[in-house]
């Protein structure tokens, strides 16, 4: 009994020593569990802040420009301050733009407006002459096709065929001449710039320039198509002189219109007024002479053989070519110089009140032309009335 009491003790007390050892194994991973969850969230913090790290940076990398961008800024050695690259001026400089500068913008910038306007004007005067050229094509190919021009010296009447070239020209350029003079009065009465004005002003000698280039070639093939004038209206042939006008009547005419003159202005115009009166003395003495020549070199000529004094006058004749080019040089040359001595403004008014005479001068031939036959009749009556009485006059004296 005392021997199985024991064993059953010592049973008791392994097994209190087993369960001791198994409840000892259980609470030990509860006694490690501090240590374990430390381990666990420093692994997992290291982690967090790697990735917050890598978001960080990708965000930088992502908002940060090329460095391209900022490749002119660099840190000054020793501070940090950043430091400009390049070409570095001054504010103040910047800002104070000097006045010499300014001024030769401006004067760039009206150069570069008036060198538009100029080619504008040149343009329009190479497309007009086209149009022209192409219009006197037709015209004369229509002429051809119905007969009328056959060669340079078939006459049409008592019309050339060079005169009636000249013809439709002149018709032409009168049109156009409309045209200049209503620019030129719109551009006087709404006061444009001088620059602008200017450019009219050209543009109306070269439309001038252009008459007597066509004059120059007319004359080349009938001079007397020029110099009598058939080619004018008829009140303008009163003032003809070698086939133009004369330019002393002309600045006579326009000295009252140009008020008021410096007198540096005044003392140019009388000056080339008495030049050009001159060389109109000069030019008729010399017309005069040629035909002088011209009247003996005929006159003596004998019945039986008169081609050798023929050919004589007909070498004379050839010189009328030359006085009415020099006649033309001079009013051209006129003009020229007329613009030359005035203002913008004063040769603007010039050409206009050249312009207005001339075309007076015109309306008055169509108005002489279109008269009632009334007026006419009375006319008729009254020229033959004074026939009459001249006759019975001339008998009266003659019975004396």
């Amino acid at each position: 009994m005392g021997f199985r009491s024991m064993r059953v003790q010592s049973d008791q007390e392994i097994e209190e020593s087993k369960s001791s050892d198994s409840g000892s194994a259980l609470t030990k991973p509860e006694s490690e569990s501090p240590i374990s969850t430390k381990a666990s969230s420093d692994h997992h913090q290291t982690a967090t802040a790697a990735a917050a790290e890598k978001d960080s940076d990708h965000k930088h990398n992502h908002l940060q420009p090329p460095l391209k961008q900022y490749s002119h800024i660099e840190m000054e050695s020793g501070s940090g301050s950043p430091r400009t690259v390049g070409n570095s001026q001054p504010k103040s400089a910047a800002k104070q733009t000097p006045e010499k500068t300014l001024r030769r913008l401006a004067q760039n910038r009206e150069a570069a407006r008036k060198s538009r306007l100029r080619k504008k004007a040149y343009v329009q005067q190479l497309e007009s002459s086209r149009m022209r050229l192409t219009q006197l094509e037709q015209d004369l190919q229509s002429a051809r096709s119905q007969g009328l021009f056959l060669g340079g010296g078939v006459t049409i009447g008592n019309i050339s065929s060079a005169g009636a070239i000249f013809d439709m020209e002149y018709s032409r350029w009168l049109d156009d001449d409309l045209g200049h003079m209503s620019e030129l009065r719109a551009a006087v009465q709404s006061h444009l710039s001088d620059a602008d004005l200017r450019v009219i002003v050209d543009g109306y000698i070269a439309h001038y320039d252009e008459i007597f280039q066509l004059k120059g070639i007319a004359a080349k093939s009938d001079v007397f198509h020029l110099i009598t004038g058939t080619w004018a209206t008829p009140v303008e042939r009163c003032y003809l002189w070698m086939g133009g006008f004369r330019p002393s009547d002309l600045i006579k005419m326009l000295i009252p219109q140009l008020d008021p003159l410096t007198e540096q202005q005044l003392v140019g115009i009388c000056g080339l007024q008495q030049s050009s009166q001159q060389a109109e003395d000069a030019l008729t003495q010399g017309l005069d002479q040629l035909h002088q020549s011209l009247l003996q070199t005929i006159a003596n000529s004998s019945l039986n053989d008169s081609m050798p004094h023929m050919v004589i006058a007909l070498s004379k004749l050839a010189n009328l070519e030359g006085f009415v080019r020099q006649a033309d040089n001079l009013r051209q040359q006129t003009l020229h110089q007329l613009r030359r001595i005035l203002t913008v403004r004063q040769a603007a008014r010039c050409f206009l009140v050249m312009g207005e005479y001339y075309g007076r001068l015109r309306a008055l031939s169509s108005l002489w032309a279109s008269r009632p036959r009334e007026v006419l009749v009375t006319d008729a009556n009254n020229s033959c009335q004074m026939t009459m009485d001249l006759q019975s006059s001339h008998n009266q004296f003659s019975n004396f």
